[in-house]
C-alpha cells in the first residue's frame, strides 16, 4: 500500500471504498470484516427504531479498531451484528470470507464459537473456578481433550502475563487480573477477531491503562482487535477510530487524526 494511502483517513481510501462497494462475492482474504449497507430496525411497541441506517465498514486482518459514539448512536447494535449475536434487516456482513448476514441461529452460533472471542466489562468468571479452569471453559464446550485444554489455557494466560496466577480464583485476583483472565478466555480458541465491549467500564483509570497495554500487545502480535467504547481516551489507544452517530459512520480515522480531533474538542 502506498504511503499517501496510509496517511489518508482510513475510511476514505480508495481500497476500502472498493471493498465496501464491490458486489457479487466475498472480499479478499485480507479483509476480515466487511459490512455493506447494514441496517437494523426494531419494533418497540409499534414504534420503529432505526438503530443502523446503512453502515459500510471494512476492517483488515490484524487491525486494532475502536468503535465509539454517544448513547443511541448504534455502536452496541453494530457490535451485536459484528459479533453474530444479531442479524441485520438489510445489507451484507462478511466475516473472514463467509457471508454471515443470512445465516440461521445455529450457523451463527458455530461462527461465534470459531471466529470471535468476546470480552465484556463484567468479567463473567466462575467464582469457584481457578483462572486456568475459567480459561478452559470454551474448549470444554468444543470437546477438546483435557491435556490439550490445559496446554492452550496456560498459553493464553501467559499471553496476558498471568502465567503465575493459573491456580488463583477470581476473589484472589485484582480487577485488572480478572479482566486479563477474561481476555485469555476469549483468546483460547484462536479467534479471527477479539471483540471487546466497554472492557474498562468496571475499572479505575490506572487499571484501565493496564488493560489497554494488554490489547496493544495483542494487536502488535497480529491479533485483530475491535473495541466498542463511549470513552474517547480509551478509543485513542486504538490505531483506528470509527465514530457512529444516528446509525451511520460519522468518521473513520487513523489514530493521529482522531487525536487531533479530540484535542480540538470535536469528539
Amino acid at each position: 500500500m502506498s504511503q499517501d494511502i496510509i496517511e489518508a483517513p482510513l475510511g476514505a481510501t480508495a481500497e476500502r471504498q472498493a471493498v465496501v462497494r464491490a458486489t457479487g462475492g466475498a472480499p479478499d482474504k485480507d479483509w476480515v470484516i466487511v459490512t455493506r449497507g447494514i441496517k437494523r430496525e426494531y419494533d418497540m411497541g409499534g414504534e420503529i427504531v432505526r438503530a443502523l441506517r446503512g453502515v459500510d465498514l471494512a476492517i483488515q486482518r490484524n487491525e486494532y479498531v475502536a468503535i465509539m459514539g454517544p448513547s443511541g448512536s448504534g455502536k452496541s447494535t453494530l457490535m451485536n451484528v459484528i459479533g453474530c449475536l444479531d442479524t441485520p434487516n438489510d445489507g451484507e456482513y462478511w466475516l473472514n470470507g463467509t457471508r454471515v448476514s443470512s445465516m440461521s441461529e445455529d450457523e451463527l452460533a458455530r461462527v461465534r464459537n470459531k471466529e470471535i472471542g468476546f470480552v465484556f466489562q463484567t468479567f463473567n468468571l466462575l467464582p469457584r473456578a481457578t483462572a486456568l479452569h475459567n480459561v478452559e471453559l470454551p474448549l470444554v464446550y468444543a470437546g477438546v481433550s483435557g491435556v490439550e485444554r490445559k496446554r492452550r489455557a496456560r498459553e493464553a494466560l501467559e499471553r496476558v502475563q498471568l502465567g503465575s496466577r493459573v491456580d488463583h480464583r477470581p476473589n484472589e485476583l485484582s480487577g485488572g487480573q480478572r479482566q486479563r483472565v477474561a481476555i485469555a478466555r476469549a483468546l483460547v480458541n484462536n479467534p479471527s477477531i477479539l471483540l471487546a465491549d466497554e472492557p474498562t467500564g468496571n475499572l479505575d483509570s490506572t487499571t484501565s491503562e493496564e488493560i489497554m497495554r494488554v490489547f496493544e500487545s495483542l494487536a502488535s502480535e497480529g491479533q485483530t482487535v475491535i473495541m466498542v467504547t463511549h470513552e474517547p481516551d480509551i478509543a485513542a489507544h486504538a490505531r483506528r477510530v470509527v465514530v457512529l452517530r444516528d446509525g451511520l459512520v460519522a468518521s473513520d480515522e487513523r489514530q493521529s487524526a482522531f487525536m487531533e480531533q479530540l484535542r480540538r474538542g470535536g469528539v
